[in-house]
């Protein structure tokens, strides 16, 4: 924008500038600077301000030519112009220049050059008329600047400012926007900004613009931006209408492109995600070796591995084989992990049969099988035939396949399979923690192996060590019932014994060896033969009791505890004698079901320095005498002294031909003392039963 600032030109006929007393008082009363020029170039007159623009009385500047006092720039504008209207050429009517004050001060002025003819047309003079826009050049430079500062600020955030009709229709080009889109001018004035916005975003997009126009509200939203390499970029969009008088004029809008921040915030959600995935598949990995640590046999192996396959995996079948190296096969030890379909391998599989579990522990290595292609291309690869594997996966419901081998120090268990109803992408994490659960499974498979071979030879041993039947004797009934404490736990060394002495009296002993395991079973057969051959050739309590103190110290380790409740009873009269080692005392059950329990001393296990002694104990005729392990009354949730409390009540519950029967009320009492607790030791129980008289008697 420029102000106009030449003024009207003065007539050019009738004026006598020889008049001086007009022309000074014309000249004295204007805000311009004049100068008037012959026709050679002299200064014929100047007003004050024109001599104070270039700084010299104006007594010295008439009759003189610009060249002898004025500046170079200045002469060189004066000198030409006046040479150009003598000559008869026009002049531009706004000449600017620059001049410097005395005072060191910088001014702007424009010059406008007007010839001044006389009555016969003839050239008498020209006029100089300046005026000062040092001030509105200062409007026009801050403006200037003021736009480019606009437009670095609006470059520098990435800002695409656009401008439309009251309406919304765009009139204005957009060069910013047009280079980003790709649009051309016509293409972008005929449908505007719209146009380049994502099909997906545009209605929802166009809804919200034309509510801020019948609204007159600010327009922010965001969408996306086709651009020039056809591509998509995001843009935040802010749009607000310029109001005057009440009405709107036009809408300015700014785009701001966001896409870097978009793309960090989708950056931030994927490593969420990834660290989120990472964290679940920790913790789903800690969770399976924590059930598998528990899990004693390879059954609770296996039922963990299933549940985690369906649970961390989301796997709809999971099957567990293990390896059979003398026949070269896996034989699976689930059912079900399999679909019985046609081509579908049996509980046993060839390693030379092309499977899954068979690749995996051929090549020691994860076979994944993302689609039933995958699966036919490998199977097929590994030799297996293709009309079999066709017709397996034409059958089956299956469409994803994992195998995983169980390897324990580089040698094969076996081999873990999990299947799913639908294609599964099993990315490079999902691998390293499938190998993962794969080896901690292979651990639990080892460890659980072990376990059981060790449990069954335990199991043999104590079974071999205990009596096949009682001995059977007038005028007394014995019973006994042993319950291991399960067969996920390791055997005990709890044992009984019954046998008949050479003076016709009966010994019956209950006893336990602490621990768990073949070491502890071996420990009670010594302890058991010891007691037997002691008891033969000098059968009172006390006497035994001090001889197996002498045989534990020479055979067994000072940490192994061993307790046992020993008695020798008359048959028919019941008389007897007991001696216990630190073990639980007996009971005595009479005829009408009231429990008894021995206050006798309980003395100290075996191998402790200590006086033996024994005490009468008699079981009168119609009673019962019950020898027990602590399994019967002691576990994790219940102390001694609370057994003893709960078997003295279970006894008064017991019914008469209970009480009367020694094998119903053995069976009785280890029912109820165990209901409601996990058994986690051995129980044995041993009865004897004095009939009560008859008259046959």
């Amino acid at each position: 924008m420029s102000a106009e600032t030449s003024v009207p030109r003065p007539r050019e006929s009738g004026v006598d500038i020889s008049d001086s007393g007009l022309l000074q008082g014309l000249l004295s009363q204007s805000p311009f600077a004049f100068a008037f020029f012959d026709p050679q170039g002299r200064f014929e007159r100047v007003d004050e301000v024109f001599a104070n623009v270039v700084g010299l009385p104006a007594e010295r500047l008439v009759g003189r030519v610009p060249g002898e006092l004025l500046s170079a720039d200045l002469t060189a504008l004066i000198e030409g112009s006046v040479r150009s209207m003598v000559g008869g050429a026009s002049v531009d009517g706004d000449q600017r220049i620059r001049v410097r004050t005395a005072g060191g001060e910088t001014h702007h002025w424009s010059l406008t050059f007007s010839p001044i003819h006389d009555d016969k047309g003839a050239l008498r003079a020209i006029c100089l008329v300046g005026v000062d826009i040092t001030d509105s050049r200062q409007v026009e430079e801050d403006l200037r600047r003021s736009e480019e500062r606009y437009r670095s600020l609006v470059e520098a955030q990435s800002q695409l400012v656009w401008i439309t009709a009251p309406n919304g229709v765009v009139e204005e080009d957009a060069p910013q926007w047009r280079a980003i889109t790709g649009q051309g001018l016509e293409e972008y004035l005929t449908h505007g900004w719209l146009e380049a916005v994502h099909p997906d975003d545009r209605p929802h997009t166009e809804e919200a613009w034309r509510e801020a126009l019948r609204g007159r509200i600010m327009f922010e939203w965001s969408y996306r931006v086709r651009t020039r390499a056809s591509g998509y970029r995001h843009f935040e969009v802010r749009a607000v209408p310029i109001i005057r008088h009440n009405r709107v004029v036009e809408w300015v809008g700014a785009n701001t492109d966001v896409t870097p921040q978009r793309e960090a915030e989708e950056m931030r959600g994927r490593l969420t995600d990834q660290l989120g995935a990472a964290a679940l598949r920790t913790a789903r990995l800690q969770g399976a070796t924590a059930l598998l640590a528990e899990a004693l046999t390879v059954e609770q192996v296996v039922q963990v591995i299933i549940d985690v396959g369906r649970t961390a995996l989301a796997a709809d079948r999971s099957a567990v084989a293990l390896l059979d190296v003398d026949r070269a096969a896996l034989k699976l030890v689930n059912s079900g992990g399999i679909p019985d379909v046609p081509g579908a391998p049996g509980e046993e599989i060839p390693l030379s049969h092309s499977s899954v579990m068979t690749m995996a522990v051929n090549s020691r290595r994860p076979v994944f099988a993302e689609s039933p292609d995958s699966l036919r291309a490998q199977l097929v690869d590994a030799g297996g035939d293709d009309d079999s594997v066709t017709g397996f996966i034409a059958h089956s419901d299956e469409r994803a396949w994992v195998g995983l081998p169980l390897l324990a120090a580089g040698r094969a268990l076996g081999a873990l399979r999990f299947s799913f109803t639908r294609p599964q992408k099993i990315s490079q994490e999902d691998g390293v923690f499938l190998e993962a659960l794969a080896g901690q499974c292979a651990l639990a498979v080892e460890r659980a192996t072990l376990f059981e071979r060790e449990h069954r030879t335990a199991e043999t041993l104590q079974r071999s060590l205990l009596p096949d039947r009682l001995p059977v004797v007038r005028g007394l009934v014995l019973a006994q019932r042993f319950r291991s404490g399960s067969r996920h736990v390791q055997v005990g060394g709890d044992w009984y014994d019954a046998f008949v002495l050479q003076d016709g009296r009966v010994a019956a002993v209950v006893g336990d060896v602490m621990g768990k395991g073949v070491k502890a079973a071996a420990g009670m057969g010594r302890i058991r033969n010891a007691m037997r051959a002691l008891a033969l050739t000098n059968p009172p309590p006390a006497a035994v009791l001090t001889g197996l103190d002498r045989v534990f110290e020479a055979t067994e380790e000072e940490e192994q505890v061993t307790t046992l409740a020993y008695m020798v009873v008359e048959p028919g009269t019941g008389e007897g004698t007991l001696a216990l080692a630190g073990h639980p005392p007996p009971l005595l059950v009479s005829p009408e079901g009231v429990p008894i329990l021995c206050d006798g001393e309980p003395g100290t296990p075996l191998g402790w320095p200590t006086s033996r002694r024994q005490f009468r104990f008699c079981v009168p005729p119609g009673h019962t005498a019950v020898l027990y392990s602590d399994g019967l009354v002691e576990n994790r949730k219940r102390g001694l002294d609370a057994g003893l409390a709960d078997l003295c009540s279970v006894v008064t519950e017991a019914p008469a031909e209970v009480v009367g029967s020694p094998h119903m009320l053995l069976d009785f009492l280890v029912d109820r003392m165990l209901s409601g607790y996990e058994q986690d030791d051995d129980v044995t129980v041993l009865a004897i039963h004095v009939p009560a008289a008859t008259k046959s008697d």
